[in-house]
């Protein structure tokens, strides 16, 4: 913003200084073209009225040749003097023969001698005078007796008008530079509390404390937007952390009751008919899933107040120990669990969020993989040319920067709409089995932006779902080997022997 605001001052000061100092420039110019040529003008007709006196008193051979040396020297010019057939009467300066023969011809001393006084200018681009020869008529009453031509150097004049446009350009400079300072200090001073309101906002985007601004420094204007984004940003504070508490208490509170009344609806199983017994077990369904519900609830309330830094994690690890942990409910269903996939290293990620993240997805892939399918855990590095994420520009970076992790299923997919609607709290797809709460997709979906990576759904190659987490790579300590170049990890399922 000083930038914006400093050069938009020197714009303003620099057509300011043009518009002024370019007409005082050629004013200057024109006034010092006149006064030369009037004086030249006098001196020609003074020499001119002495010829005439001369030419009639008979002297002009005597008088006129010490005249036009005298003139010559005082104006440090030439002068010549004609009759009027153009024969030279007297010369401050030697002329040849051939230049003598044809003074007639000359354009001014013509002129002269039809009685018109010329003056011949010629003048440079910047208005100063190259060349000033002045001619006027020798009359003795209305008869012309010759004509006088007088020719002045000029390099004084123009001398006068180069440093006139000098001073003007080292003016215009000091005054764009005293401009540049001032404004610098105006810009620094009106930008102050902007720069300071989009560090604030920036603190406030990115989940910090708002903290206030002040509001006694910059113009007005910018003092009213610093006090109302002071009063937006305690009631967005507020609001965001009334949320974050109700959120968390709410769910704490309901696990106590609900751990109760499961107690209870399991005390009443013997006492219970045996036509009710399926209603009392679809309340114990429902219990649990009101249980899981809150459970997801909490873990969302706790990663919203959590402000902890990503740190390395190894992936291979993680997969691995959620794979064991999995394996045998997973064997206990008739599903397969397998763990492939290349060796990836550590990625950057909230302490815990890859555990729940597995965890949540292969709940998921439990629940709607039918007996007899595999569901299949594969992390893999990011290839540079794959462009898998085509709205991430950033991460198109050479080396294998990022890792994804794909967690696969054959059940029954989702359309492309369910696929976009399955990260929204409590959303669940139509058909679903039971048991749900709407909540996995969306906490995996926090987990991995507060990992700095993404989680996206698509189509699974045998017809499931494919969930797709991607992760930042540690630098230096992910694999540096193509995936081509690399042996991949050997397929691992739960059940081997039935493969």
């Amino acid at each position: 913003m000083t930038r914006r605001l400093l050069l938009s001052y020197l714009t303003l000061a620099a057509l300011l200084l043009l518009c002024l100092e370019i007409p005082l420039g050629f004013v200057y110019s024109r006034a010092e073209r006149e006064r030369v040529i009037n004086a030249a003008t006098d001196e020609a007709e003074s020499v001119s009225a002495f010829a005439s006196l001369s030419v009639s008193a008979g002297r002009a051979a005597q008088d006129l040749p010490e005249r036009a040396a005298h003139c010559a020297e005082r104006i440090g010019g030439k002068v010549l003097i004609v009759d009027r057939s153009g024969a030279l009467l007297a010369s401050s300066h030697p002329l040849g023969a051939a230049e003598e023969s044809r003074l007639a011809s000359w354009p001014g001393i013509a002129a002269a001698l039809r009685g018109t006084a010329t003056a011949d200018v010629r003048t440079s681009t910047i208005g100063g005078v190259e060349y000033l020869a002045v001619a006027t008529p020798v009359r003795h009453g209305a008869e012309e007796q010759g004509a006088v031509r007088i020719t002045v150097p000029t390099r004084t004049v123009a001398d006068r008008v180069h440093h006139v446009w000098l001073l003007l350009g080292l003016g215009g400079l000091a005054a764009l530079t005293a401009v540049a300072v001032i404004g610098f200090g105006i810009a620094r001073w009106t930008g102050r509390p902007i720069r300071e309101l989009e560090h604030a906002t920036n603190e406030l985007a990115v989940g910090g404390t708002a903290v206030p601004v002040a509001i006694t420094k910059g113009p007005p204007e910018v003092r009213s937007l610093a006090a109302t984004f002071n009063r937006t940003a305690a009631r967005l504070e507020h609001l965001l952390a009334s949320q974050r508490a109700f959120a968390g208490e709410a769910s704490h509170q309901l696990k106590t009751p609900l751990a109760a009344l499961r107690l209870r609806l399991e005390n009443l199983e013997n006492d219970i008919a045996l036509n009710a017994r399926g209603s009392l077990t679809a309340a114990l369904t429902e219990t649990d899933r009101l249980a899981r519900m809150v459970e997801a609830l909490l873990a969302m309330a706790r990663l919203d107040e959590s402000a902890a830094e990503r740190e390395p994690v190894d992936l291979a690890r993680v997969c691995a120990e959620r794979h064991s942990a999995w394996s045998a409910l997973y064997e206990q269903h008739g599903v397969w669990l397998a763990l492939a996939g290349d060796c990836t290293g550590e990625v950057l990620a909230l302490p815990g969020a890859v555990e729940q993240i597995l965890d949540n997805l292969l709940s998921n892939a439990l629940r709607v993989s039918p007996p007899g399918s595999t569901v299949s855990i594969d992390p893999r590095r990011h290839a540079p040319h794959e462009r898998r994420f085509p709205h991430r520009q950033a991460h198109r970076a050479a080396g294998p920067a990022w890792v994804e992790l794909h967690v696969m299923d054959e059940g029954p997919g989702m359309t492309e709409e369910q696929r976009r609607r399955a990260f929204d709290r409590f959303w669940r797809a139509p058909g679903a089995p039971k048991g749900g709460t709407g909540l996995g997709l969306a906490l995996v979906q926090r987990l991995a932006h507060a990992s700095g990576g993404e989680a996206v759904l698509r189509p699974a190659p045998l017809g499931g779902l494919d969930a797709v987490i991607r992760l930042a790579a540690v630098p230096g300590r992910a694999g540096t080997a193509a995936p081509s170049q690399r042996p991949a990890r050997p397929l691992q399922t739960a059940a081997p022997g039935r493969r």
